[in-house]
């Protein structure tokens, strides 16, 4: 026996209300959704007439669900979310198409940039698209497959967050600078040494002093650098001391552009993690990528702890 839908109104009608609901102002529904003002509310009234009854409450400069309106919300949002999902799955179920992955710049560039060239062998049926910035994705906006946070503490609700990265954090100086004290480097050298330092880091030269047995003065001096890479390139550049991380440094250690003089270091409170929807958790796609991103982990650690210290 055939179902017939008789009751499903326009879904003109329902985003517009989703809208209004969420924003409580018709206007903002109306600019999100590139229409009149004059349009959501003749979709609104629409819906209240086929519903019979009022959805919200009106007043001058204000918008309020009624009782009826804020549970008829519930279901409407619930059947959206089946549509996507639904949707979502059948764009994905041949894994090819463009894969969004969300990073910060530092690494994308000490470390994704350097390795993603495998991944598009493995899998030319994929294109991939890396967006490289300082702020957090938001995956009800953005096009966004998979984000590789940097956090202590990964407290997304509604995401899913799986460990993909621990750090170590230790001195890091160019070739050169290390060759300039011909193989004498102690740690208290670096007491007298120009230190360069990172803003907002949980970990900072003070730690790994205490770690080395060493009592710095208070205030230390050096350059400062907002941003790791820039920090990174002047050390390349034999302008002093960093404190490297793992993920960021043992590359350019591997290829004798940088050199950690001292196997002293201590443990980053701060992980790389693979963060997506939930939702989300069974599309081709992402699973395609985790796997491919868990493997390149698991040799990189493999690797580290072989070359790291010189």
């Amino acid at each position: 026996m055939a179902i017939k839908y008789r009751n499903i109104p326009p879904l003109r009608a329902i985003k517009a209300f989703e809208a209004s609901a969420r924003h409580l102002s018709f206007t903002k529904a109306a600019e999100e959704l590139h229409v009149t003002q004059a349009a959501i509310s003749h979709q609104i009234k629409n819906l209240e007439n086929i519903t019979g009854v009022p959805l919200f409450k009106r007043y001058n400069r204000a918008l309020k669900l009624t009782f009826e309106g804020r549970m008829y919300l519930i279901s409407v949002r619930n059947a959206l979310e089946g549509i996507e999902k639904a949707t979502r799955q059948l764009k994905n179920q041949d894994a090819s198409g463009t894969l969004n992955i969300s990073v910060l710049p530092s690494f994308a560039t000490k470390w994704l940039s350097k390795r993603i060239w495998k991944f598009q062998q493995q899998h030319n049926e994929l294109d991939v698209r890396i967006s490289a910035f300082e702020w957090l994705t938001d995956f009800k906006k953005d096009d966004c497959d998979i984000a590789i946070r940097y956090t202590a503490e990964p407290n997304y609700p509604g995401l899913k967050a799986e460990l993909f990265l621990e750090e170590d954090v230790f001195p890091v100086c160019s070739k050169q600078l290390y060759d300039s004290y011909e193989n004498k480097l102690r740690p208290e050298d670096l007491l007298k040494a120009k230190l360069l330092h990172e803003d907002f880091t949980t970990e900072d030269w003070h730690d790994w002093f205490e770690v080395a047995g060493l009592s710095p003065q208070r205030n230390l001096r050096g350059t400062r650098f907002s941003h790791t890479v820039t920090m990174l390139e002047s050390v390349e550049n034999h302008q002093g001391f960093a404190l490297g991380r793992t993920t960021l440094v043992q590359d350019d250690i591997d290829r004798g552009l940088l050199v950690a003089p001292f196997d002293m270091k201590l443990k980053s409170q701060m992980s790389y993690y693979l963060v997506y929807p939930e939702s989300h958790e069974n599309d081709k796609k992402l699973q395609i990528i985790k796997s491919w991103l868990f493997d390149e982990a698991e040799k990189f650690q493999a690797n580290g702890n072989q070359n790291l210290f010189g």
